[in-house]
C-alpha cells in the first residue's frame, strides 16, 4: 500500500574551521549518540569531503525536525563554534515544511517542496 508522504529531510552542509576537524568529528559522535534516541527520526549520518561535512538526515515529519533540533541544541551549538553552516535546505510536503518556517526563520533556509513521490 502507497501511503501519503511526511517524510521531511533537513539539508546542512558545514565548512570545518582550519585544525577543528577531529573535534567536529568528535562532536558527530555525540550528535549520533542523542539523536539514536529519537522515535521520529527515519535516518541519520555524516558525510565529507576534506573540511566539508553534511548531515543526512530524515525524519517522519516536520515535528520530528523541531524534536531533533531540540534534541541536539547545545551539541549543534558547539559545532558551530568551530564551523559554519554554509547551506540548509528542508525538503517535504508543502504543509509539513510550513511548520518548519517560522521555528527556523532566523536561518537562511532554502525550501524544496515534495511534488511527487510516495512511501511503502
Amino acid at each position: 500500500m502507497i501511503a501519503r508522504d511526511t517524510c521531511c529531510t533537513l539539508v546542512p552542509y558545514f565548512t570545518i574551521h582550519a585544525g577543528k576537524l577531529g573535534e567536529f568529528r568528535s562532536l558527530c559522535e555525540q550528535f549520533m549518540e542523542k539523536t539514536a534516541t529519537e522515535a521520529d527520526c527515519l535516518f541519520y549520518g555524516f558525510t565529507f569531503d576534506g573540511v566539508e561535512a553534511h548531515c543526512r538526515e530524515g525524519y517522519k515529519d516536520a515535528d520530528g525536525i523541531l524534536a531533533h533540533l531540540g534534541n541536539v541544541g547545545a551539541i549543534l551549538d558547539e559545532a558551530l563554534k568551530i564551523s559554519d553552516l554554509h547551506r540548509l535546505e528542508a525538503h517535504g510536503p508543502a504543509a509539513e515544511l510550513d511548520k518548519l518556517r517560522e521555528p527556523l526563520k532566523d536561518l537562511d533556509v532554502q525550501y524544496y517542496t515534495l511534488e511527487f513521490g510516495f512511501r511503502h
